[in-house]
C-alpha cells in the first residue's frame, strides 16, 4: 500500500503536517477529504488497524460537529452508526490522517509522528 495522506487543505494542522512529510522526504499520495471522504468500509478497516477508540476519529473541535451535538449523541450510538455518521461528512473526520503499512496517524502531533517514521 502507497502511503496515504489524506487533509482538508484550509486545516492549519494538516498544513503543517504535509509540510513536515515533505521536509522529511516522506512520500505520500495526497487525498482531499471534502471531496472524497473517507467511506464506511475505508473508516471500518483504518479504525481497527489505529487501535484507537471511533470517538478519536472525530474532529470534537467542528463547527458541524457541535452543530449535529454528537458530544451527547455519540455515547448511545453503536460503532456502525458512529462509522456512518463519519463517512457521511469530511468535516467530521479528524485530520490530517496519515495511513501506511506501518500503521495509522491520526490528527498531527510531531512529536509522535517522528517516533512513528524513525521505527
Amino acid at each position: 500500500m502507497q502511503n496515504l495522506f489524506i487533509e482538508y487543505p484550509k486545516c492549519s494542522t494538516c498544513q503543517k503536517a504535509k509540510k513536515w512529510l515533505q521536509e522529511n522526504n516522506i512520500k505520500f499520495e495526497d487525498r482531499h477529504i471534502i471531496d472524497n471522504n473517507p467511506t464506511e468500509e475505508e473508516l471500518s478497516k483504518w479504525i481497527r488497524l489505529s487501535n484507537k477508540d471511533i470517538k478519536s476519529w472525530f474532529n470534537t473541535s467542528g463547527l458541524k460537529y457541535r452543530k449535529l451535538n454528537l458530544k451527547d449523541k455519540l455515547p448511545s450510538m453503536s460503532d456502525a452508526e458512529k462509522i456512518k455518521q463519519l463517512a457521511s461528512d469530511g468535516m467530521l473526520v479528524k485530520r490530517p490522517i496519515f495511513i501506511s503499512d506501518n500503521g495509522i496517524l491520526i490528527g498531527f502531533k510531531e512529536k509522535e509522528w517522528k517516533e512513528f517514521f524513525l521505527k
